[in-house]
């Protein structure tokens, strides 16, 4: 792809009209003014359905979707609800309350259900067509009625015929027949709207760029059918599991506490779990950003009994091996890979020996000496991204001489923009990286009421920043097209 920028928006941060951003048209419009401003990129977070801490890197599933991003009125216009009964909640309302949206949406989803049984011949070919193409359905929908039929407690508590239901197959479904065709039901809209998006997206000139968590929840489908895939203990409890030790977010590491794949068994059978996932992030997304991609060189290996990350081990991970077999399953999947952190060589290495454009953020090198550093051609550079501070949160936080020096810097090459955001965006723009990211709270210029997320935190206010509305948005993403046609990123 050649040289162009994109924006950085979880889709649950976009204004709608029931408490959270969704496949509406809402999103339409901020695809409409993201092209119409020359951007030809959208990178989306995670859209799986939300595990503990409604975290989309803690998800109860590598493929399926998070139901609540299902845009109610969309089901209107199928004739599945009456657009007279659909009211509003927390329209205009600058955060997320995800409780409070799942309970607000499920009535509508429930009577949506009822007349899509009674109307299910005019849905039924593309309905079983979707079911036809999706083989982790099955068990996904077998895995959330459980759930749901016990609290939502994690599958290691269930009974005993439940918890092992993939072993032996010994709970009668028929008492569910039901429930189970309500989840499938949930799915086959997720996906019918979001590619209707994806659809409407393409047409706009804009690809999207999925995300995709390295490790899988513990308390998920993926976990609880594919046991030998991980290193677990006999009653399903992770023998080890991941994090990262001490770094730049965190004194004490963070303990993820995500199950710690069994490679050995992996390889055996060329990775067959890995390359399933990245075959339906390719159907979802034109591109796929791998999260934690060092962990394909070397992984952080936590004692599950140790409560810290502090006291770990590096282990050689799959590197090459892993590669070059899902290459030969996938050879035209687009990828990029988030090679953040304090990392080896051989990390970008493994990155560049595939052509993988890695990623380089801005706020982490806030110094003049770092920033005179060229960006590489084959990387994204971002000013921010969703686990660090705003531009101006952070800018906030320097001391008055390092925000001289930091002007004087930009100064001296010709940017004169009054706002450090737009200084920082606009430097990123010219730099010599192929593709440019720019959350969308940078473009906004946004302090610390932007911030998405706090790496080592759990539960609110993490994933819940949301955007109320589109009017500040319109005129701050229009003023970026100028730059972007100068820095060679957009057409006039």
């Amino acid at each position: 792809m050649e040289r162009c920028a994109g924006v950085l928006a979880a889709v649950s941060s976009l204004p709608a009209n029931q408490g959270i951003g969704d496949f509406g048209r809402k999103t339409k419009m901020f695809i409409d003014q993201i092209a119409d401003a020359g951007f030809r990129i959208w990178q989306v977070l995670p859209m799986q359905p939300l595990g503990y801490g409604n975290s989309p890197y803690q998800p109860y599933s590598s493929f399926a979707g998070e139901p609540i991003f299902i845009n109610i009125d969309r089901l209107s216009e199928m004739d599945l609800l009456k657009q007279s009964s659909i009211k509003n909640l927390n329209k205009f309302k600058d955060s997320v309350n995800y409780e409070e949206v799942r309970q607000f949406k499920e009535p509508y989803f429930r009577k949506a259900f009822y007349e899509f049984k009674k109307q299910f011949a005019k849905f039924e070919e593309e309905y079983q067509q979707f079911c036809a193409d999706s083989d982790w359905l099955e068990d996904y929908v077998v895995f959330i009625t459980f759930k749901k039929a016990n609290g939502m407690k994690e599958w290691r508590e269930w009974p005993s015929e439940m918890k092992d239901w993939p072993l032996f197959h010994k709970v009668d479904l028929s008492p569910y027949e039901n429930d189970l065709f309500y989840e499938k039901f949930l799915q086959f809209m997720f996906f019918k709207q979001w590619k209707e998006i994806h659809e409407y997206a393409a047409a706009k000139n804009i690809r999207i760029m999925g995300d995709i968590p390295f490790y899988v929840g513990l308390d998920s489908a993926d976990v609880w059918t594919r046991r030998e895939e991980f290193l677990l203990e006999e009653d399903g409890s992770p023998s080890c599991v991941a994090g990262v030790p001490p770094d730049y977010f965190s004194a004490t590491g963070q303990r993820w506490g995500n199950p710690i794949y069994n490679w050995k068994y992996m390889r055996k059978n060329r990775y067959t779990f890995w390359v399933e996932r990245l075959a339906w992030q390719k159907k979802c997304y034109d591109i796929v950003r791998i999260d934690h991609f060092r962990a394909f060189d070397t992984y952080w290996k936590i004692d599950a009994a140790c409560e810290t990350a502090i006291d770990g081990e590096w282990i050689l991970g799959e590197s090459h091996a892993f590669f070059d077999a899902l290459y030969q399953q996938l050879p035209d999947i687009e990828l990029v890979a988030e090679d953040l952190g304090d990392i080896r060589p051989e990390v970008l290495k493994l990155k560049d020996d595939y052509q993988l454009p890695g990623m380089d953020v801005l706020l982490f090198r806030m110094e003049p000496k770092l920033l005179k550093r060229p960006a590489k051609k084959n990387s994204i550079v971002y000013t921010g991204t969703h686990d660090n501070d705003t531009a101006e949160e952070a800018y906030s936080t320097y001391t008055h001489n390092h925000r001289i020096a930091l002007r004087r810097f930009f100064h001296n090459r010709g940017y004169e923009e009054r706002n450090f955001h737009n200084l920082l965006i606009h430097f990123a723009f010219d730099c010599d990286a192929n593709y440019v990211i720019i959350p969308i709270q940078d473009i906004l210029g946004l302090k610390k009421e932007g911030h998405m997320n706090r790496p080592g935190t759990i539960g609110s206010p993490n994933w819940e920043w949301k955007l109320k509305d589109y009017k500040k948005f319109s005129k701050e993403i229009i003023k970026l097209k100028p730059w972007l046609i100068d820095a060679k990123r957009a057409e006039e």
